[in-house]
């Protein structure tokens, strides 16, 4: 008898639980400075508008006034190469280098937005891979994360998980 309690208390307590624990957690919003992106300025916000249409934790958003924004985009003649100090912070470049080879604007900047949302190059060759970058051909012009992709980046956002720092840069070697 006192077990059939026990177990019904305990019952009872993980139901309240779980109703009382949303379904979701509130979405993220990271905010992003491409003022420093040149001519690249309209493909950094195409490059955010992907992510925001393909994930639910995280929001990419251009940076308000008075706001810090926790990424920052340049430009410059080198290799596209990002460089994080967390989940959500850092900054990129949009290099180019890999624009004057041919490779497609709106792929790199969604490309190094992944890193930056705490995907890892994975150079598996396939356009369908997002964070396949370079070793995707040049002729690939997909741009958008493919389903494990973005469920990788919701789960990060989704648990808060911690990411560590670190540079990711597209050239092979």
């Amino acid at each position: 008898m006192l077990m059939r309690r026990v177990a019904a208390a305990l019952l009872t307590m993980v139901a309240l639980a779980a109703w009382a624990t949303p379904a979701h957690a509130a979405t993220r919003v990271l905010y992003y400075d491409a003022s420093q992106a040149q001519e690249f300025v309209a493909v950094v916000n195409q490059g955010a508008q992907i992510w925001n249409s393909k994930v639910t934790t995280v929001r990419l958003e251009p940076v308000p006034a008075g706001r810090t924004p926790n990424i920052r985009v340049y430009a410059d003649n080198g290799w596209p190469r990002t460089y994080t100090s967390s989940l959500g912070n850092g900054y990129w470049y949009m290099g180019r280098e890999a624009v004057n080879d041919g490779y497609s604007k709106p792929r790199i900047a969604a490309h190094e937005f992944g890193h930056i949302l705490g995907l890892p190059d994975r150079r598996t060759g396939l356009c369908a891979d997002l964070m396949s970058g370079s070793s995707a051909p040049v002729s690939c012009t997909n741009a958008n994360p493919n389903s494990t992709e973005a469920a990788t980046v919701n789960r990060l956002f989704g648990t808060s998980v911690a990411v560590p720092a670190g540079y990711f840069t597209e050239r092979a070697a």
